[in-house]
């Protein structure tokens, strides 16, 4: 089983946004991929960046997996328009 960690950035970001979309995104990211067997069940990987990319509503999650240590690293938390460039 993962454990979700949340980088400094990334904590920050989820700050920033309003309160229902914090909440999803933090519901999701408990529920659907720490409890998965497998963090890349759901989701897509991000083209050469060794990232792993999760869509809540109009809102995306970048994180980094780490199976050796079974973390899931949450990078940066934003909307969609913002959070690849």
């Amino acid at each position: 089983m993962y454990r979700v960690e949340w980088s400094e950035r990334a904590a920050r970001q989820l700050e920033e946004l309003d309160r229902q979309a914090a909440r999803a995104i933090v519901r999701f990211m408990i529920e659907r991929i720490q409890g998965a067997e497998s963090p890349r069940s759901t989701g897509k990987p991000l083209r050469g960046e060794g990232l792993w990319r999760y869509r809540v509503g109009d809102y995306r999650i970048l994180c980094a997996i780490q199976d050796d240590v079974m973390i899931i690293l949450v990078v940066e938390v934003g909307h969609r328009r913002e959070v690849y460039r």
